[in-house]
């Protein structure tokens, strides 16, 4: 089983910048795919990024694709989503996922068995 803390959020006018960390408890952190979701009021909660296990693969969202840049450091546990050029839209609660030997490319939530508490993050126009 694994823990997973959020940190990183903000409030930030668009244009701007933040980066996000996911810690992760345990000893075999390297054995999860790692992902990012975020959920906007009202709406549903959907996917923005991911990680496979090794680094080796990563996965976006559209909407963010060429903005967003999901990292991670297994000697550190802890997964990253550096976020450029934020817009207003991006406002939402961001969580971190995990899932054990997974790929990291599932867009379906309920693809992934671990999550955090979220982290709200505010893009002011």
């Amino acid at each position: 089983q694994v823990q997973l803390v959020e940190s990183g959020g903000g409030l930030v006018q668009a244009g701007g910048s933040l980066r996000l960390s996911c810690a992760a408890s345990g000893r075999t952190f390297s054995s999860y795919a790692m992902g990012w979701f975020r959920q906007a009021p009202g709406k549903e909660r959907e996917f923005v990024a991911g990680i496979s296990w090794d680094g080796g693969n990563t996965y976006y969202a559209d909407s963010v694709k060429g903005r967003f840049a999901i990292s991670r450091d297994n000697a550190k546990n802890t997964v990253y989503l550096q976020m450029n050029s934020l817009k207003p839209e991006d406002t939402a609660v961001y969580y971190c996922a995990a899932v054990m030997w997974g790929s990291g490319s599932s867009r379906n939530e309920r693809s992934w068995n671990y999550w955090g508490q979220g982290t709200q993050v505010t893009v002011s126009s």
